[in-house]
């Protein structure tokens, strides 16, 4: 099997033995262009991924992506992270080059799929997995099973009318959510304040720990606008645990911030807990999410 995490920024996959285990992995920078492109990225690195592992590509069993943006069926459907192609069917495009069944998937989905076999989520009937990166989504367990959603976009807490003005028509394209707690939103903001450009979020993060007030106070604003977000899906799906995972979900110094301020928030404080399998829970989760398509487990 084979899965990918398709990232805005970065694209990571591994080769997967018969049980998940991973044999061989490999990230890269995503490609900028449209869908041809990242297609042809894609493909090139499935087929390099089997090669590397000395497997014949005549016993890959299936593959699945996750992507950062709604999918359904097959079909991305809104991806703002990604070059803007459009709607295209992700899934059928990469079937046709790699002559195998490929499942596309929401990345938060794939990652909570990898957190609820291998990870955080281990034996829990309801959690919900954040990931905060370029972007921020979330998947859903509950009653044991990853929920979609009727059009595939459950947990695109991104849109949620919190951090940023709902109103304002310029936020619609990330979500009011996302243009605070994401990472580009985190280094526009820090632009912004303070004159400082071509930073991202993880410097933005080194220069908050070497003292700047600017990246503080940009990091203060992430962490409030998340530990909102948090608590109003704490009111609505009430999980046994939040998993945060991601570029940012998974620093510990993220953690830390929005652990301090969810008390203030709720009398009831859902527990809080940094990813178990870090920035390569997209690709296990996708791997998983293949083995169970071959194993005539649906889509998981």
């Amino acid at each position: 099997m084979v899965g990918v995490d398709l990232g805005g920024s970065n694209v990571r996959a591994l080769l997967a033995d018969g049980s998940g285990g991973t044999v061989v992995e490999r990230a890269d920078a995503t490609v900028p262009g449209d869908a041809g492109a990242v297609v042809a990225q894609v493909v090139e690195l499935c087929r390099g991924l089997a090669a590397e592992g000395g497997v014949g590509w005549e016993r890959i069993a299936g593959a699945a992506v996750g992507v950062p943006g709604v999918a359904h069926r097959g079909m991305l459907r809104f991806a703002p992270n990604l070059p803007p192609f459009g709607d295209v069917d992700l899934g059928g495009a990469l079937a046709e080059e790699l002559g195998v069944d490929v499942a596309v998937d929401n990345d938060a989905n794939v990652a909570t799929l990898a957190e609820a076999r291998r990870g955080r989520g281990v034996g829990l009937a309801d959690f919900v997995f954040i990931a905060v990166g370029t972007g921020i989504g979330m998947g859903i367990v509950a009653g044991g099973r990853l929920q979609r959603g009727a059009h595939g976009a459950a947990g695109e807490i991104g849109a949620l009318p919190l951090g940023a003005d709902p109103f304002e028509p310029a936020n619609h394209v990330h979500g009011a959510l996302e243009e605070v707690a994401a990472g580009v939103g985190v280094a526009r903001r820090y632009a912004e304040r303070s004159g400082a450009g071509g930073m991202t979020a993880l410097d933005v993060y080194e220069a908050a720990a070497a003292g700047d007030a600017a990246a503080v106070a940009v990091l203060e604003e992430q962490a409030e606008a998340v530990a909102l977000a948090t608590v109003a899906v704490q009111s609505v799906l009430d999980p046994e645990l939040v998993v945060f995972g991601g570029g940012i979900g998974s620093r510990p110094d993220f953690l830390e911030r929005v652990r301090s301020i969810v008390p203030r928030l709720t009398r009831r404080p859902p527990a809080l807990a940094a990813s178990a399998l870090g920035e390569r829970a997209g690709a296990i989760g996708a791997a998983e999410l293949a083995l169970a398509r071959a194993n005539g487990g649906g889509d998981a």
